[in-house]
């Protein structure tokens, strides 16, 4: 099981079993306060040019035929060329590690940290293994600001205000922030109403943008979709609105990370009127971790 590490130390809680059948290894074995054990089959012995441990930050993406871009690497030499006989455990230890990217697993791109071990080998092929973890990173709460306001207009026909605040009362301005378990609380106020509104929903989506070379490569998801209308609305008429981030697999807002890619979200609001027109209204919004939000 992975589990979540945080900011500039990497020790213990961590545990991991590797194994891999060679003809002279019975297991390699990355142990819980950090230590990498290695047992040679009975009666084998290990001829190696070298131990080694590194921390890894990479970024892959995937329409760059799989190509991995390290941001993050620390290498520690564990032993010698020489031989191993019996079980032999080795820590080690990674301490003030820069980790300034939260682990991301998105449609085209995955940024990771990975513990790799290498026993090096002049026959055979060396003899590798690696250990994902997760890193989340924390922000603090923002400051208490003014309300956001967002508009949908069609001149002398529809005039439509949506006003949202944060879940504890708290209003909010930009860059618009909610953390991951956050609620958004709002009204809509119908101020002209000319057309006959069908349906109005709201949706998260999220925007991933990768670069690829020269290219940009954009993909859109619709995360939730909630119904805030069903019928015609009339002047002076307001919806209340609470919609809960929660239930969502929503991460962290990711701004330009390493010049490779950015994920960013938005609120869409939806008009639908009864001859099946559309009208919509988008707004960005920045979404954080709390501390305690990695369990």
């Amino acid at each position: 099981m992975e589990k979540p590490a945080n900011g500039s130390q990497l020790k213990g809680k961590m545990a991991k079993r590797f194994w891999r059948r060679f003809s002279e290894i019975k297991k390699i074995l990355l142990g819980s306060h950090l230590q990498i054990t290695i047992e040679p089959h009975q009666g084998k012995r290990i001829e190696h040019n070298g131990v080694k441990v590194e921390l890894l930050g990479q970024i892959e993406m995937y329409l760059d035929r799989g190509n991995f871009y390290d941001f993050t690497s620390l290498v520690r030499e564990l032993d010698v060329p020489g031989d191993i006989y019996e079980r032999t455990t080795y820590p080690f230890e990674f301490s003030m590690v820069e980790m300034p990217y939260e682990t991301y697993n998105g449609v085209n791109v995955r940024l990771r940290y990975v513990l790799k071990v290498t026993v090096s080998r002049n026959y055979g092929g060396s003899i590798i293994e690696y250990l994902n973890f997760l890193v989340h990173n924390y922000s603090p709460p923002p400051s208490i600001n003014t309300s956001i306001k967002m508009e949908v207009g069609i001149e002398d026909c529809l005039h439509i205000e949506f006003e949202y605040n944060k879940s504890n009362g708290e209003w909010e301005s930009k860059p618009h922030r909610y953390h991951l378990k956050d609620v958004i609380i709002g009204k809509i106020y119908y101020f002209l109403v000319k057309i006959k509104i069908k349906t109005m929903d709201i949706e998260i989506r999220r925007r991933e943008s990768t670069v690829t070379g020269a290219t940009n490569h954009v993909e859109t998801e619709t995360l939730a979709k909630f119904e805030l209308m069903d019928g015609a609305p009339v002047r002076g008429e307001s919806i209340p609105v609470r919609l809960f981030l929660s239930p969502y697999e929503l991460t962290p807002t990711h701004r330009n990370i390493n010049n490779k890619f950015s994920v960013k979200y938005y609120l869409n609001l939806v008009l639908v009127d009864e001859e099946g027109l559309r009208y919509f209204k988008q707004q960005q919004i920045t979404i954080y971790r709390l501390p305690l939000q990695d369990t």
